[in-house]
């Protein structure tokens, strides 16, 4: 199916099925729409929910289905949507599967003038992951205007609340069983092939594959993504605040994302917490720097839960129903 029109609503309002709403990016999503009374989720009785008939039935009678799988189940979830003709809802994937894949389009909104409207009529979205949100964010801005080159060599560090890791860490640190120890900070990702780097490399607008070392600490949500940066490398850049004016211009006017000004980067003493948007579907950009050195730091504040996923998800739903 193509993304160029949002087919119409199957009932008098836009209907939603949340395929794994049973897991952390699931629950969150649900307990978001709980608070939307305009838009109707479904549900598959927890004994059929791996009923291939019954998610068949669901999927024909919803508007759009989002998938909180993993990345083999969510491309069989889609297969069977394939198979309902003119009953095919729409999907937005949560899963890593789709991000880079033809006939899908990026769920993330703010990317570029006009990309909100692609969501809204898509019949595939994927959702953003959480670490490239940040990175994308930074970086986009900056390759589109011409101050960075697509080749630069960029390094992105980042930072993450344990919930990023799903069931397993989860209960690593809020429920360890004898002999399991979960880590204060932990690196990881040390092979140097995270599987966000496709779409973090895609969606930047980059043709050299970022060095992205993720790492994850002892707090349930909350994420800073960083990426440092020499200016005298960057073209047609001669101060840090070129770069703040234009992730400022980038985003001007977006509900969810914010550029923060020079006095509030002054006001944070050269410091910056994790959790500040727990709860929340907000992004924050900074630009730090130092003059003297001819160096700046760039960073990423989001829940790792809320912008980089079921508040994204929630956020590209409602696109794609008109009613954002």
């Amino acid at each position: 199916m193509s993304n160029a029109a949002a087919p119409k609503l199957k009932g008098a309002k836009p209907t939603v099925f949340i395929d794994g709403e049973a897991g952390t990016t699931g629950i969150q999503i649900r307990d978001l729409l709980a608070k939307e009374p305009g838009i109707e989720v479904k549900s598959i009785a927890a004994e059929a929910r791996k009923d291939v008939n019954a998610k068949r039935d669901i999927m024909a009678s919803v508007d759009v289905v989002i998938l909180c799988l993993p990345d083999e189940a969510a491309k069989e979830a889609v297969a069977l949507g394939d198979t309902l003709g003119t009953d095919r809802p729409r999907f937005i994937d949560a899963s890593t599967a789709h991000r880079v894949s033809p006939g899908w389009t990026y769920g993330f909104p703010e990317l570029a003038k006009g990309h909100a409207e692609a969501v809204a009529s898509a019949a595939n979205v994927a959702n953003p992951g959480c670490y490239p949100t940040g990175g994308i964010a930074l970086l986009r801005p900056l390759v589109d205007a011409g101050l960075m080159a697509p080749d630069y060599p960029v390094a992105v560090n980042a930072v993450s609340g344990y919930s990023g890791g799903g069931k397993s860490m989860i209960e690593a640190y809020e429920a360890p069983q004898p002999g399991v120890h979960a880590p204060a900070f932990e690196l990881y990702g040390l092979t140097l092939h995270h599987k966000h780097l496709p779409e973090l490399t895609t969606y930047s607008h980059l043709t050299r594959t970022p060095i992205f070392v993720p790492s994850v600490g002892n707090f349930r949500q909350g994420m800073l993504v960083s990426v440092p940066l020499h200016l005298d490398t960057l073209k047609h850049v001669s101060s840090a605040g070129m770069l703040r004016d234009c992730l400022a211009a980038h985003f001007a006017g977006q509900k969810y994302v914010h550029v923060e000004t020079g006095a509030e980067t002054v006001a944070l003493k050269g410091k910056l917490e994790p959790e500040a948007l727990n709860g929340t579907n907000k992004l924050e950009l900074f630009v730090f720097w130092n003059d003297m050195r001819g160096q700046a730091v760039l960073v990423a504040r989001l829940d790792n839960l809320g912008k980089g996923a079921s508040g994204a998800a929630v956020q590209n739903l409602k696109l794609m129903v008109g009613m954002a």
